[in-house]
Protein backbone atom coordinates (compact mmCIF):
# COMPACT_ATOMS: atom_id res chain seq x y z
CA UNK A 1 0.00 0.00 0.00
CA UNK A 2 0.99 3.66 -0.35
CA UNK A 3 3.19 4.44 2.66
CA UNK A 4 2.62 7.17 5.18
CA UNK A 5 5.47 9.62 5.49
CA UNK A 6 6.65 11.34 8.67
CA UNK A 7 9.59 13.56 9.56
CA UNK A 8 11.82 13.74 12.60
CA UNK A 9 15.23 14.94 13.74
CA UNK A 10 17.80 12.24 14.37
CA UNK A 11 19.17 14.08 17.43
CA UNK A 12 15.82 13.82 19.23
CA UNK A 13 15.06 17.54 19.10
CA UNK A 14 11.64 18.74 18.05
CA UNK A 15 11.08 19.81 14.48
CA UNK A 16 11.03 23.60 14.15
CA UNK A 17 7.55 25.00 14.77
CA UNK A 18 7.77 26.96 11.55
CA UNK A 19 8.35 23.75 9.56
CA UNK A 20 5.55 22.80 7.18
CA UNK A 21 4.93 19.18 6.23
CA UNK A 22 3.33 18.16 2.93
CA UNK A 23 2.58 14.52 3.58
CA UNK A 24 1.34 13.64 0.14
CA UNK A 25 4.55 14.75 -1.57
CA UNK A 26 6.93 13.82 1.21
CA UNK A 27 8.12 17.42 1.38
CA UNK A 28 9.36 19.17 4.53
CA UNK A 29 9.67 22.95 4.20
CA UNK A 30 11.62 25.08 6.69
CA UNK A 31 11.24 28.82 6.01
CA UNK A 32 13.83 31.35 7.26
CA UNK A 33 16.43 28.67 7.95
CA UNK A 34 18.64 29.52 10.96
CA UNK A 35 21.64 27.95 12.68
CA UNK A 36 19.47 26.24 15.31
CA UNK A 37 17.59 24.46 12.51
CA UNK A 38 20.73 22.70 11.30
CA UNK A 39 21.13 19.00 12.00
CA UNK A 40 20.36 15.50 10.75
CA UNK A 41 16.77 15.00 9.56
CA UNK A 42 15.01 11.73 8.84
CA UNK A 43 12.16 10.96 6.49
CA UNK A 44 10.29 7.83 7.61
CA UNK A 45 8.13 5.93 5.06
CA UNK A 46 5.94 3.15 6.50
CA UNK A 47 3.17 0.77 5.45
CA UNK A 48 1.94 -2.60 6.61
CA UNK A 49 4.80 -4.34 4.84
CA UNK A 50 7.55 -2.44 6.60
CA UNK A 51 9.41 0.80 7.16
CA UNK A 52 12.31 2.63 5.53
CA UNK A 53 14.26 5.72 6.62
CA UNK A 54 16.14 8.30 4.53
CA UNK A 55 18.49 10.74 6.24
CA UNK A 56 19.75 14.15 5.20
CA UNK A 57 22.12 16.58 6.90
CA UNK A 58 21.10 20.25 6.88
CA UNK A 59 24.10 22.55 7.39
CA UNK A 60 23.93 26.24 8.21
CA UNK A 61 26.51 28.53 6.66
CA UNK A 62 26.96 32.29 6.41
CA UNK A 63 29.34 34.55 4.51
CA UNK A 64 31.60 36.76 6.65
CA UNK A 65 30.06 40.00 7.89
CA UNK A 66 31.88 42.74 9.82
CA UNK A 67 31.09 43.23 13.49
CA UNK A 68 34.14 45.49 14.06
CA UNK A 69 36.09 47.36 11.39
CA UNK A 70 39.31 49.38 11.39
CA UNK A 71 39.61 53.15 10.95
CA UNK A 72 42.30 55.63 9.89
CA UNK A 73 45.09 56.40 12.37
CA UNK A 74 47.44 59.38 12.67
CA UNK A 75 50.48 58.41 14.74
CA UNK A 76 53.74 60.05 15.73
CA UNK A 77 57.04 58.27 15.20
CA UNK A 78 57.71 55.64 17.91
CA UNK A 79 54.06 55.53 19.00
CA UNK A 80 52.24 52.23 19.37
CA UNK A 81 49.50 51.47 16.83
CA UNK A 82 46.94 48.68 17.22
CA UNK A 83 44.06 47.66 14.97
CA UNK A 84 41.47 44.97 15.54
CA UNK A 85 38.81 43.72 13.15
CA UNK A 86 36.12 41.14 13.85
CA UNK A 87 33.69 39.33 11.57
CA UNK A 88 30.87 36.86 12.05
CA UNK A 89 30.32 33.93 9.72
CA UNK A 90 29.78 30.19 9.51
CA UNK A 91 32.26 28.57 9.55
CA UNK A 92 34.23 31.04 11.63
CA UNK A 93 36.22 33.37 9.36
CA UNK A 94 40.02 33.45 9.24
CA UNK A 95 41.94 36.73 8.98
CA UNK A 96 44.91 38.08 7.06
CA UNK A 97 46.42 41.54 6.58
CA UNK A 98 47.63 43.52 3.59
CA UNK A 99 49.69 46.70 3.34
CA UNK A 100 49.38 48.62 0.08
CA UNK A 101 47.95 45.43 -1.46
CA UNK A 102 50.83 43.19 -0.36
CA UNK A 103 50.48 40.42 2.26
CA UNK A 104 51.79 41.22 5.76
CA UNK A 105 53.67 38.52 7.63
CA UNK A 106 54.24 38.31 11.41
CA UNK A 107 57.90 39.24 11.31
CA UNK A 108 60.17 41.91 12.75
CA UNK A 109 58.21 44.55 14.64
CA UNK A 110 54.80 43.48 13.36
CA UNK A 111 52.57 41.46 15.67
CA UNK A 112 49.69 39.64 13.95
CA UNK A 113 47.16 37.51 15.80
CA UNK A 114 43.78 36.56 14.35
CA UNK A 115 42.12 39.88 13.54
CA UNK A 116 44.60 42.11 15.38
CA UNK A 117 47.64 43.99 14.08
CA UNK A 118 50.07 45.81 16.39
CA UNK A 119 53.08 47.96 15.49
CA UNK A 120 54.89 48.67 18.80
CA UNK A 121 57.14 51.49 17.49
CA UNK A 122 55.87 53.19 14.37
CA UNK A 123 58.39 54.48 11.81
CA UNK A 124 57.90 56.54 8.66
CA UNK A 125 58.15 53.38 6.55
CA UNK A 126 55.01 52.00 8.23
CA UNK A 127 52.81 54.68 6.65
CA UNK A 128 50.39 53.34 4.05
CA UNK A 129 47.01 51.73 3.38
CA UNK A 130 46.22 48.64 5.43
CA UNK A 131 43.50 46.06 4.83
CA UNK A 132 42.06 43.44 7.14
CA UNK A 133 40.67 40.47 5.19
CA UNK A 134 38.12 38.08 6.70
CA UNK A 135 37.18 34.96 4.77
CA UNK A 136 35.59 31.55 4.91
CA UNK A 137 34.72 29.16 2.11
CA UNK A 138 31.55 31.09 1.35
CA UNK A 139 32.98 34.59 0.92
CA UNK A 140 35.65 37.20 1.58
CA UNK A 141 35.36 40.79 2.82
CA UNK A 142 37.85 43.68 3.16
CA UNK A 143 38.14 46.56 5.65
CA UNK A 144 40.59 49.37 4.88
CA UNK A 145 42.33 52.07 6.92
CA UNK A 146 45.23 54.43 6.37
CA UNK A 147 48.15 54.89 8.74
CA UNK A 148 49.66 58.38 8.57
CA UNK A 149 52.97 58.81 10.40
CA UNK A 150 53.86 62.36 11.42
CA UNK A 151 57.14 63.89 12.55
CA UNK A 152 57.05 66.77 15.06
CA UNK A 153 59.93 69.02 16.10
CA UNK A 154 60.26 69.67 19.86
CA UNK A 155 57.38 71.88 21.02
CA UNK A 156 57.42 73.42 24.51
CA UNK A 157 54.12 75.28 24.09
CA UNK A 158 52.27 72.80 26.30
CA UNK A 159 55.12 72.15 28.74
CA UNK A 160 55.40 74.07 31.97
CA UNK A 161 58.95 74.76 33.17
CA UNK A 162 58.38 75.98 36.70
CA UNK A 163 60.34 78.82 38.26
CA UNK A 164 61.32 77.47 41.64
CA UNK A 165 62.64 79.34 44.65
CA UNK A 166 64.33 77.38 47.38
CA UNK A 167 63.02 78.11 50.82
CA UNK A 168 65.51 75.90 52.56
CA UNK A 169 69.13 75.35 51.61
CA UNK A 170 69.72 71.73 50.71
CA UNK A 171 66.21 71.12 49.49
CA UNK A 172 65.54 69.04 46.40
CA UNK A 173 64.32 70.53 43.12
CA UNK A 174 62.81 68.55 40.25
CA UNK A 175 62.25 70.29 36.91
CA UNK A 176 60.42 68.28 34.25
CA UNK A 177 61.13 68.78 30.56
CA UNK A 178 58.56 66.96 28.40
CA UNK A 179 58.17 68.63 25.01
CA UNK A 180 55.86 67.19 22.38
CA UNK A 181 58.16 65.69 19.72
CA UNK A 182 58.33 62.87 17.18
CA UNK A 183 60.68 61.06 17.00
CA UNK A 184 61.72 61.07 20.67
CA UNK A 185 64.26 63.89 21.22
CA UNK A 186 67.59 63.87 23.03
CA UNK A 187 67.99 66.23 25.99
CA UNK A 188 70.64 68.55 27.35
CA UNK A 189 70.52 71.06 30.23
CA UNK A 190 72.13 74.47 30.62
CA UNK A 191 72.51 76.85 33.52
CA UNK A 192 72.89 80.19 31.88
CA UNK A 193 75.26 79.48 29.00
CA UNK A 194 77.01 76.57 30.69
CA UNK A 195 76.07 72.99 29.83
CA UNK A 196 75.24 71.00 32.98
CA UNK A 197 77.02 67.71 33.51
CA UNK A 198 75.82 64.97 35.78
CA UNK A 199 77.71 64.87 39.10
CA UNK A 200 77.16 63.81 42.70
CA UNK A 201 74.53 66.57 43.13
Amino acid sequence: PVPTISWRRADGKQLPRKARRHRSSGLLEIPNFQQEDAGLYECVAENVRGKNVARGQLTFYAQPSWTQQISDVHAAIEERVSWECRASGRPKPSYRWLKDGEPLLPQGRLQLEQGSLTIPNVSLSDAGMYQCVAENRHGVIFASAELSVIAIGPDFSKTLLKKLTLVKVGGEVIIECKPKASPRPTYSWKKGKDILRENER
